[in-house]
Formats: C-alpha cells, sequence, structure tokens
C-alpha cells in the first residue's frame, strides 16, 4: 500500500475551499467579519392550525451558555457532522405533540422510496381518520385524495385527520403504523422516543427528548421531495366536490427566516409549544429544537436565536472535492493502460469556529496489487483527513476510469516496445 500524507493548510475564516488534495500546498485564509442579522420582528400566529389551548410554563433561561433561551429543553446541530451547537435538558423525555409527524411523514416518503406508494395515488379517507379533531384539514369521508396533498397538508397545516389517512393506507391500522415509527425510532437510535399514535394528540404513554427530534428531522431531510412541501407559505387545499381549505404554514420561519426551509411546530397542554426546524445558507445546515416554550413567539424566536448564533460563529469547510482527481494514479496489473486516475468518493467537509487555526493534512492510501479489469467507481483505496495530528475523517478513494483487461496483443506490444527500450 503507498502511503502519501498532504498537508492542507490553516482554515482561518469562512472563505469557500475547493482543494485537490495531490498538491503540497500551504492555504491562508482571511478573517471575514461575521454576518449580522437582522432582529425578528415577531411573527403573527394563525392559531386556527395548532391545537391551540392556553398554556403556561416557568423555566429558567440558561447560565452557561452565551445564548439565552426560555425552553424547557432545547438541542441544535450542524447537519453533516451531528455537531452539537447548543444543548439544554435535550434527553429529557417530554411530551412533543404534532413534533411526532415529523416521523409519521418520514416513514410516508420511505414507502415512497421503497416503491410502496406514489405520489399520484388516491387514497379513499375512512370515516375515523376524517372525524379526527385538533388541527386538521377537514377531509370528507370516503372521498379520494392524491397522496402528495395529503402529506403537504401534514407538513403545511399539521392536519391530524391527513395523518391517520396515511397511516391506515400503510398499515391498514394507525396502532400498526405507530408500532412501525417505534421501530423506526430505535433503527435510528432515538431510544428516549415512545409513540402512542401518528398525531401527537394527548395520549399515555408517549414521549421523547429534544436530541431524538433533531435525528429525526434529519433522516427526513435526506428526501429531496420533503422540501417541495416543507417550504410551502400558503396554499389552497382542494376537495373532490369543490369545496376548498386555505392552509397556512404552522412553521412561521419558513417565511420570516432566510434559509428555513423546513420543520414543525407542535402544541398541546402537555407539550407546550414546540419547533423543530431548520434552515441553510452556503453549504451550512442547521437543525435546532425547542420544548416546552411559555408561548408560540418565543418558540420561534428561541430557534431563530441558535440559527443566528450558529450562522455566525460557525462556518462548514470543504477540505476534500470529490470532483478533483489526484494526481496520484493508481497501478494496475494485467491492464491495457499501466495507470488509471482516482478520485475521492465523496467530500470531506469539516465543521469550524470562525478563527479556527487547527492545520488539516491529507493522508492517501492507494492499495497494492490492484487489477484489471476495474470499473469506474471502484474502491483503490482510502483518504484520511487530520485536524492537528488527529484523524476526523476516513473515506474511499475510488477509479475515476475504467481499466480494461489486456489482451495477448496488448502484452506482445508491450513486450516488443520493452524490447525495443533496450
Amino acid at each position: 500500500m503507498k502511503f502519501r500524507k498532504i498537508l492542507i493548510g490553516s482554515l482561518v475564516t469562512a472563505s469557500f475551499l475547493s482543494l485537490s488534495v495531490s498538491f503540497k500546498t500551504k492555504f491562508t485564509y482571511f478573517n471575514a467579519k461575521a454576518e449580522e442579522f437582522s432582529a425578528f420582528n415577531g411573527i403573527k400566529e394563525e392559531k386556527f392550525y395548532e391545537n391551540d389551548d392556553n398554556f403556561g410554563l416557568t423555566t429558567t433561561a440558561l447560565t452557561n451558555s452565551p445564548l439565552k433561551l426560555s425552553a424547557k429543553s432545547a438541542f441544535s446541530m450542524e447537519y453533516d457532522t451531528e455537531t452539537v451547537i447548543y444543548s439544554h435538558n435535550e434527553n429529557e423525555r417530554l411530551p412533543i405533540a404534532s413534533m411526532c409527524k415529523i416521523m409519521t411523514l418520514l416513514l410516508c416518503f420511505e414507502e415512497i422510496e421503497n416503491g410502496n406508494l406514489s405520489l399520484e395515488e388516491e387514497i379513499t379517507v375512512s370515516e375515523r381518520a376524517a372525524s379526527m379533531g385538533g388541527s386538521q384539514v377537514f377531509l370528507e369521508a370516503n372521498a379520494k385524495y392524491q397522496v402528495k396533498e395529503l402529506l403537504k397538508s401534514i407538513a403545511v397545516c399539521s392536519a391530524n385527520d391527513s395523518c391517520v389517512a396515511m397511516a391506515e393506507r400503510i398499515s391498514g391500522d394507525e396502532l400498526l403504523f405507530t408500532d412501525k415509527m417505534n421501530e423506526k425510532a430505535k433503527q435510528l437510535g432515538a431510544t428516549d422516543t415512545l409513540f402512542a399514535n401518528c398525531t401527537g394528540l394527548p395520549k399515555e404513554p408517549q414521549y421523547s427528548t429534544a436530541k431524538d427530534v433533531a435525528r429525526m428531522l434529519k433522516e427526513l431531510l435526506k428526501y429531496d421531495k420533503y422540501y417541495e412541501i416543507g417550504q410551502v407559505w400558503m396554499d389552497t387545499f382542494q376537495h373532490p366536490k369543490g369545496r376548498v381549505t386555505e392552509i397556512s404554514n404552522t412553521n412561521k420561519l419558513v417565511k420570516f427566516y432566510d434559509g428555513c426551509d423546513g420543520g414543525k411546530t407542535g402544541f398541546t397542554n402537555q407539550a407546550g409549544y414546540c419547533l423543530a426546524a431548520t434552515a441553510k445558507r452556503n453549504n451550512l445546515r442547521i437543525i435546532s429544537v425547542v420544548i416546552g416554550e411559555e408561548n408560540s413567539k418565543t418558540r420561534f424566536n428561541d430557534v431563530k436565536t441558535t440559527f443566528d448564533y450558529a450562522f455566525a460563529n460557525y462556518s462548514m469547510k470543504n477540505v476534500v472535492d470529490c470532483n478533483n482527481p489526484l494526481e496520484e494514479k493508481a497501478v494496475i496489473s494485467g491492464a491495457k493502460q499501466k495507470e488509471i486516475s482516482i478520485k475521492p468518493s465523496k467530500n470531506s467537509n469539516v465543521f469550524v469556529k470562525r478563527g479556527d487555526k487547527a492545520e488539516y493534512t491529507i493522508e492517501t492510501r492507494i492499495y497494492d496489487k490492484l487489477k484489471a479489469p476495474l470499473e469506474v467507481g471502484e474502491t483503490v483505496g482510502e483518504l484520511i483527513v487530520f485536524k492537528d495530528g488527529v484523524e476526523i475523517d476516513r473515506l474511499s478513494l475510488v477509479a475515476n476510469e475504467s481499466a480494461q483487461r489486456a489482451n495477448f496483443f496488448d502484452k506482445f506490444k508491450d513486450i516488443a516496445k520493452n524490447w525495443l527500450l533496450k
């Protein structure tokens, strides 16, 4: 195996880094002034779509953090690396109200990806689904609705009736669907989560944590189709008999915060005001969750505060670009060509605090005794990223071109060429 270690350089600022790892070059970056975000002027709450009752909760502001939040529990992390930016009682088991619909949506998109459901499919709504209380889109019993419209109503206006309709379509029964929700939570490592239904309406026992909710939202964000509905601000929901319901996103940040493109609100007397949301600026995505807020305005302001803090104080560096082949080549035995170009299998991003002066280096390890044939994308080695000498990432090196097996005539030409060179 061939080893090579390369100095990337000192990362000092938020400047974007696109690096070909084959050059022994030291790069210097200059401090960029952190963005100053305008103050949040408050958000008009449209209470029609929430399970809205008066709620009072006394909480204490954090003392060991630059952030001052009023949530009973809170958690904020960077999306790619899951680096924790802020946490407070993040593992405390609490009711999360309609934020449990993150899991409901996740299972729906998973069924679509697996080919068991399509966005264009029409679902017949049961009497039970149509009779759900709380936030709803007022589905008509025994009427047919497209899956994509039902999912939109869940993401936008937190429709309980649409949740039950989807649960019955996927599992035949809401209780069976809830079992799937709990099973998926375990798969994701959300060990402090227990669902009792697919809506988040009060029913004991049910609970989750701010950290688990962030983990579930991250999984949902892997589905590109979610963003098409998650950031809808206002829309018209069409019923089969001509009736329409105007829907408005309960997550006001999709309208009032630059970069927010998804999330889910929640409210019950037991849970208080809750919000899980995500925002992306440049190549940095943040996920933030608050549980048990005193009112709707504080939940939005607290999540906004975590977003502002993250974007002002941190940045994401691309230290390895998978689109840049290395100068180094992989030697292939028995191939028409003796060497092929190689590249990293994926990008390597480093989440850093602005002003970070750590030294980053890359080590490449190309496998010995590689034999033809090799196809594009096959693993030929590995690349390791170090921060101040400590490994922080490891990814595969792959063939950037194919290597065909040499035939008799290719070998004869090589022999003749070598003979002539003597």
